[in-house]
């Protein structure tokens, strides 16, 4: 397994990076300022995008596993990776998900709490309604390192 910086023609992740957000403008506010990494097992299986918010502040934007190789592990490790990286730069890591409870679990699991929140950010800032696992997205939760 291995972890690579992406610098350049980031937009080449596009399908991947709409699977954790689902609308390219709304990717494109974050994406070319980020941080990217994608995550390689033999080949690509996970990328994040990570954006600086304030001089102690990061925020996990994006991370998306292919489907297929969901629930093996590879976003935890990406996860593991990133925090390690940035420690010394930031004090504080948020990541910003729908009120999901298997999604707020995956990140507790990964060493985050629950922050605040953004009412009806999803409804306020896409063109279409979000849903996941069943379930219509509304209020942004965020979530920081402990």
């Amino acid at each position: 397994m291995r972890i690579e910086q992406i610098t350049h023609n980031k937009k080449r992740y596009l399908d991947l990076l709409l699977l954790a957000d689902e609308q390219e403008d709304m990717i494109d506010r974050y994406l070319e300022n980020g941080d990217m990494f994608a995550l390689y097992d033999d080949d690509l299986k996970t990328v994040c995008v990570v954006a600086e918010i304030d001089g102690e502040t990061c925020e996990l934007k994006n991370i998306a596993t292919y489907q297929k190789y969901q629930g093996k592990g590879y976003a935890t490790s990406l996860i593991r990776f990133i925090a390690d990286y940035y420690k010394n730069s930031y004090k504080t890591m948020l990541v910003g998900t729908g009120e999901v409870p298997s999604i707020l679990s995956f990140y507790e699991s990964c060493g985050f709490e629950k922050s605040h929140r953004i009412k009806n950010f999803f409804t306020d800032n896409y063109d279409h309604s979000i849903f996941e696992e069943g379930i219509q997205l509304a209020d942004m939760v965020y979530l920081k390192t402990i």
